[in-house]
């Protein structure tokens, strides 16, 4: 599995931790009944140093999944059978960005690991109604074109290879498409699925159909490197080393298995050709000149991650300290609904004033950012943590997903204010 986790060639995306399983598919016929579920959830509470941050939508409580009151088709899910669409309600146009009940996306993928978590998130969307094909036609191609044609967006849950494919089965349709692979990550013509990367990105998202989601790690890495190296604080030339955690999830079905069995490691760095997946959108998003050495490992818990960049003070620009590194990341976030910046030094955010646990975050969008400076030592230490799962992966597909089709970015998400 080490092997598997650190080649660029193939990594398995992370799986949700979920209370109980989705519904199964329902087959119904064009035109049928909706079908709703769920009840109301409730927000949950904020750390004190994050009172501030602007609100955002309600927390899922437990397995039930959160959903406003009087919503139509709220978590409903419709089965393709026989290849023939069966849309919740009928009328629906194929190809609008919004219809009279909200968007219907479409998961190409949805019975993998990633496709679960992205499935679980959507079923408390009050917006977005969940197109499914029947087991099986999951892989049959004219069903896949069929249903990617008809949606109003597709997340595509995929190996990279598959991924391309299913984009060309869509040849010049409307649909909206975010890639969780890492195929389209750098590619020209698709838009990178950080909203947060500029103050404009989120507007970039919005306008685009074609939108690849980020790496769960490079999501760390980006967001406390691009602010500095935007406001001039490292020069883009910086040779960095980034280190980080995560949970078990973080390498599927295959890597979660061998954990919860007796005998598994209780840590393991991988990642030895260095050579990492992830590498090329850390070095294109953040604007460096190189990419980093990338230092990843996996821990014995099953969700959670801790991204880290150690810094001599003599990478940044002259006079830069600790404060100022704070400062320029706290401005670039003060607005943002789903990162958080902590003042310098935050020692009490620390479990027992020592330990920065990796799984704060679960089963939230959010991440956290924090700054600890030694200034006698001429030394800093970054850290991020989010989840894996959350913000590293189907928490985005959400976010960007709400950004293209015209929603709020943080509706059936949830979040701290």
């Amino acid at each position: 599995w080490l092997k598997h986790l650190g080649s660029r060639r193939s990594i398995a995306r992370p799986s949700r931790t979920r209370a109980a399983q989705p519904p199964p598919p329902m087959l119904l016929q064009p035109g049928a009944a909706f079908v709703t579920t769920g009840a109301a959830a409730a927000p949950l509470a904020a750390p004190a140093w994050r009172e501030a941050a602007a609100p955002a939508s309600p927390e899922r409580a437990g397995g039930a999944h959160g959903r406003s009151q009087g919503s139509l088709a709220l978590g409903s899910t419709v089965a393709v059978a026989a290849l023939g669409l069966a849309r919740r309600g009928a009328g629906q146009r194929a190809g609008a960005r919004r219809t009279a009940r909200g968007a219907v996306v479409f998961i190409d993928g949805e019975a993998g690991t990633t496709g679960l978590q992205v499935r679980d998130r959507l079923e408390q969307h009050p917006e977005i109604e969940i197109l499914s094909l029947d087991p099986s036609l999951r892989k049959d191609e004219a069903a896949r074109k069929d249903a990617l044609r008809s949606a109003d967006a597709a997340v595509l849950c995929l190996p990279d290879d598959a991924a391309i494919a299913a984009v060309a089965l869509l040849d010049g349709a409307d649909t909206v498409v975010v890639d969780a692979s890492t195929a389209h990550r750098v590619s020209e013509g698709w838009v990178y699925g950080f909203p947060e990367l500029s103050p404009s990105h989120s507007a970039e998202i919005a306008a685009s159909k074609r939108i690849a989601n980020p790496g769960c790690y490079p999501t760390g890495f980006i967001s406390m490197v691009r602010p500095l190296v935007d406001a001039g604080l490292l020069p883009a030339s910086a040779p960095l080393t980034v280190h980080a955690v995560s949970g078990y999830s973080g390498g599927g079905k295959g890597l979660i298995e061998l954990y919860e069995s007796p005998g598994h490691e209780p840590w393991g760095a991988y990642g030895f050709n260095l050579d990492h997946k992830h590498l090329p959108e850390m070095k294109v998003w953040t604007g460096l000149e190189q990419e980093p050495v990338f230092c990843p490992s996996v821990g014995d818990f099953k969700q959670g991650m801790v991204v880290s960049v150690p810094l001599r003070l003599s990478q940044l620009a002259e006079g830069a300290t600790p404060a100022a590194v704070q400062e320029a990341l706290a401005k670039r976030y003060e607005d943002k609904r789903f990162i958080s910046v902590a003042p310098l030094n935050p020692m009490d955010a620390l479990e027992r004033g020592a330990f920065l646990r990796p799984d704060s975050l679960n089963d939230t969008n959010n991440l956290e950012i924090f700054c600890f400076g030694n200034e006698d030592k001429g030394t800093m230490w970054l850290l991020a943590r989010l989840d894996n799962l959350g913000k590293g992966a189907s928490g985005a597909c959400v976010q960007n997903l709400n950004l293209a089709l015209g929603f709020d970015e943080a509706t059936g998400l949830e979040a701290k204010p």
